[in-house]
């Protein structure tokens, strides 16, 4: 009993700081929790996402720029440590279907999605989910179509904006995710 309660007091700052340290590393951008596309799983944002840029994108699977899908996930398999692909499909613009089963095939039969996808959600206006809204409070722009792409730097305070025609495998915007996480 001894042995324990030494040990317990050896390794106490060192928890104490690791748990400091999260505590830090949640900022607002990641104080959400939604659910995962096509499951009952809940992911909380705080401890999937800490000490990760974001890559937040407004998603749906009938607009003409569904095809970014490719790109995107081309991001999350070249920058997949360092930066998290978060897909947030959104019928705000009459793109996406009203069957999750649906949004799921699309995402992950046909592109072979494996970055987090979420159930859909508004991302714009009064009644987009609380990540949009903040995302448009610090850019001063919501979504204005569909694959809207917004980086988010590790402590939530940098939030730069792209538009939908920004292609993510594009030389120019992987530079900027470059410059972004160094």
């Amino acid at each position: 009993m001894k042995k324990l309660i030494i040990i317990l007091l050896l390794f106490a700052p060192l928890l104490g700081s690791r748990l400091l340290q999260a505590t830090e590393e949640c900022h607002d951008f990641l104080k959400f929790s939604a659910t995962k596309l096509r499951t009952d799983s809940t992911i909380n944002f705080c401890d999937a996402f800490a000490g990760k840029a974001l890559l937040v994108v407004n998603t749906a699977s009938q607009c003409g720029f569904t095809s970014q899908f490719k790109g995107l996930e081309a991001l999350h398999q070249e920058y997949g440590d360092k930066l998290a692909v978060i897909g947030f499909p959104s019928d705000d613009f009459n793109q996406e279907y009203d069957d999750s089963k649906k949004v799921a095939d699309v995402c992950y039969v046909n592109y072979g999605v494996s970055f987090t996808m979420l159930e859909p959600s508004n991302v714009k206006g009064e009644s987009a989910n609380s990540i949009f809204k903040r995302l448009a409070a610090k850019t001063g722009q919501e979504p204005g179509w569909n694959f809207t792409k917004y980086l988010v730097s590790v402590d939530g305070e940098t939030v730069k904006h792209y538009a939908s025609g920004t292609k993510p495998q594009s030389d120019a915007f992987k530079q900027e995710i470059d410059a972004f996480l160094n």
